[in-house]
């Protein structure tokens, strides 16, 4: 199934402080990233899938906790977020079977996710409105890296190679899928994710929620007391 169009031109421009303090903070990351990585986006995906999935897990934890204190619902929001968390996951365990890491970027990946993991829950305590806009403009940049990386595989200085097994059955992708259909489901993902956090930061500042883009339909990956029923 080919992955669903997706709007390359969302961008939420910046209103009041809290939306420039995440929109800063992110162009500052997304400087380091391509000071770091360059042009090597395989790589790239492997160390910033690690980081994408952990805003997810956060605010599920702190949603769920909250709930469980005021004894509310959660408008599914905790659902949503753990989603989006094991989607991201998904796409790291992916593309390490593509771009493998070395050591010396696992080593990174391991004080970068401890690093980013403490910083955004106290974040997300203080202000999660501030911290689903992060994770929004996140999404935004990391859109603009798959297409760039499209772009590479296109003019062939990326190898468009098959596409991991993991990959097409997460995806259902065909058979003779490459990395090419890989790198488009990816991008659609972080599209819905982009416009869900950017839709949760508006919620939480009173504006309107938005449209969301289609998220790529891939299989659920079930616990593991259903795979033993």
């Amino acid at each position: 199934m080919p992955a669903p169009f997706i709007d390359l031109g969302v961008h939420h421009k910046p209103r009041g402080f809290s939306d420039r303090v995440a929109f800063g903070f992110t162009k500052a990351l997304r400087w380091c990233a391509d000071t770091f990585f360059a042009e090597r986006y395989g790589h790239r995906a492997v160390v910033l899938e690690t980081v994408a999935a952990v805003p997810g897990m956060v605010g599920a934890t702190i949603n769920h906790l909250a709930c469980l204190r005021r004894m509310c619902d959660d408008k599914g929001w905790i659902k949503t977020l753990m989603d989006e968390a094991e989607n991201e996951r998904m796409h790291l365990m992916t593309f390490i079977e593509i771009s493998k890491p070395t050591l010396f970027e696992r080593a990174v990946i391991i004080g970068v996710q401890w690093v980013f993991y403490l910083f955004f829950f106290a974040l997300y305590l203080v202000s999660s409105k501030t911290a689903h806009r992060v994770v929004g403009y996140f999404e935004e940049e990391a859109v603009i890296s798959y297409t760039h990386y499209l772009t590479e595989i296109d003019e062939g200085r990326s190898d468009n190679v098959p596409a991991p097994e993991i990959a097409k059955k997460y995806w259902d992708l065909p058979d003779s899928a490459t990395l090419r259909d890989v790198v488009l489901v990816v991008r659609a993902d972080e599209a819905h994710h982009r416009d869900v956090n950017h839709g949760y930061a508006n919620e939480l500042a009173g504006l309107p929620v938005g449209t969301v883009a289609e998220c790529p339909p891939h299989v659920a990956l079930e616990p593991t007391w259903k795979q033993a029923a």
